[in-house]
């Protein structure tokens, strides 16, 4: 892996507890809101300085920026929520541009076990643990967050053990 397990490590404690509450709130409430995105942003703003190189955490910025634009490009066609697009782009930093393949493959499958996790949930008895939950009743419509909270949280504990 590109990411260094240093560097993962010190994002690890702060990340993890912020990518469970988006997963939750997104469950619930069908959406992700703008507080966890800040505290995001703010973690990779703060640590992201004491553990990276300044060229690598200036480069990472601007991924920030650019997967930002892209995300709001792709909301603005219906593509993709608008929390999820915030999230995208306050987690973007934290990978290495050299694991963005591995990070689409942990999102696939991640995205898949999301899925099929929410909808085995949803249609048996598991549901009566959190009756309320809005996500059980969109239709079509799945709680992103639930898997982006995911990929992000399980790219860090990767990075953590292989990272460089």
């Amino acid at each position: 892996m590109s990411i260094s397990a240093t560097a993962a490590l010190w994002f690890l404690p702060f990340v993890l507890p912020l990518c469970f509450y988006v997963a939750f709130t997104d469950l619930r409430e069908m959406r992700i809101t703008n507080q966890a995105v800040l505290a995001l942003a703010a973690v990779f703003l703060v640590i992201g300085l004491i553990v990276l190189p300044l060229p690598v955490y200036g480069q990472r910025l601007v991924q920030m920026v650019v997967v930002l634009v892209l995300g709001i490009l792709l909301n603005m066609g219906g593509a993709m929520g608008a929390g999820d697009a915030k999230f995208i782009a306050a987690a973007a930093p934290f990978v290495a541009p050299g694991d963005l393949r591995l990070l689409l493959a942990i999102f696939a499958a991640n995205l898949l076990a999301a899925f099929a996790t929410h909808r085995i949930a949803k249609f048996t008895a598991l549901r009566r643990v959190a009756p309320d939950w809005k996500s059980w009743n969109m239709g079509w419509k799945f709680p992103m967050g639930f898997s982006l909270g995911g990929t992000l949280a399980l790219y860090l504990i990767l990075g953590a053990i292989y990272g460089r």
